[in-house]
């Protein structure tokens, strides 16, 4: 029942949320928990990457089973959950949501709201209490897709992982690359089904909103160049001059007004909009 502890068939219904690439709110939505269950159970038990719902309802009876001696313990003896453990699997889920892979999402969430700036494999997994398998596979695509880096250790026979400097551009580019792509895939449906039948309607439409969304997010090269502008500022908390941000940039400084007057035009244009 809601609130109580989690059955057999509760943990059945989380794995096969899984395996269909489920967040752990819409997996928790469908039992009536609080989010909070849902992403402790898994963490606890393997990981989204590793859960087995008979494992795990083996593990939580055997842990109960040997807590019970010490149940004349007072509640106050127990240890608080860690907010900021609970805040990266917020941070990751968000991500998830906006369309990257769930362990990449978890990773990235975690050297992001790290205090130190790198982390390694051995980092990674003790704090997502995963395998090194699942963290070489999710550093693998964050590196494809340009959002970390890697830096080895001067001392040690380590690599250390960074977050790229535009990550959120990045992010951003990925978006529009996948919108590119829905768009791209539904006209060759097209093509394939013809324009004229009702299936070649459904799929004209969605190739052509997908088109709209790339092309907007995409912005042209003003566009760019005005995020790599924003990326700067924001990382050097405090106004620069075009000379200081050309110098930040590699650019001439002609690029760098050409950028900053692209985001007045576009903010001025919006405005009008309103």
């Amino acid at each position: 029942m809601p609130g109580g502890r989690l059955s057999h068939q509760d943990r059945l219904d989380i794995a096969a949320g899984l395996a269909d690439g489920f967040g752990y709110a819409e997996i928790a939505r469908q039992l009536q928990r609080p989010t909070s269950t849902i992403s402790r159970e898994v963490n606890r038990n393997g990981g989204a990457g590793g859960y087995r719902a008979d494992h795990a309802h083996y593990a939580t009876a055997s842990r109960a089973r040997r807590r019970q001696p010490d149940a004349s313990r007072t509640a106050s003896t127990s240890r608080p959950s860690d907010p900021r453990a609970a805040y990266v699997e917020r941070f990751a889920e968000m991500m998830v949501d906006g369309g990257l892979p769930r362990m990449a999402s978890r990773v990235l969430a975690l050297l992001y709201t790290s205090d130190s700036r790198t982390l390694t494999a051995a980092d990674l997994v003790r704090e997502l209490r995963v395998s090194p398998a699942s963290i070489s596979k999710a550093i693998g695509y964050l590196e494809r897709v340009g959002m970390v880096h890697r830096e080895p250790d001067p001392e040690r026979r380590l690599q250390h992982y960074v977050i790229a400097e535009d990550v959120w551009l990045k992010a951003w580019e990925i978006s529009a690359r996948t919108n590119f792509n829905w768009a791209e895939t539904a006209a060759e449906g097209v093509d394939l089904v013809g324009r004229d039948t009702p299936a070649g309607e459904r799929l004209t439409q969605m190739a052509e909103f997908f088109q709209r969304l790339s092309e907007d997010m995409s912005g042209g090269a003003g566009f760019h160049d005005c995020l790599s502008v924003l990326a700067v500022l924001w990382k050097a908390e405090r106004h620069l001059s075009p000379d200081e941000l050309a110098t930040a940039l590699g650019w001439p400084v002609e690029r760098v007004t050409d950028a900053v007057d692209y985001a007045v035009k576009a903010a001025a244009s919006g405005a009008a909009g309103e």
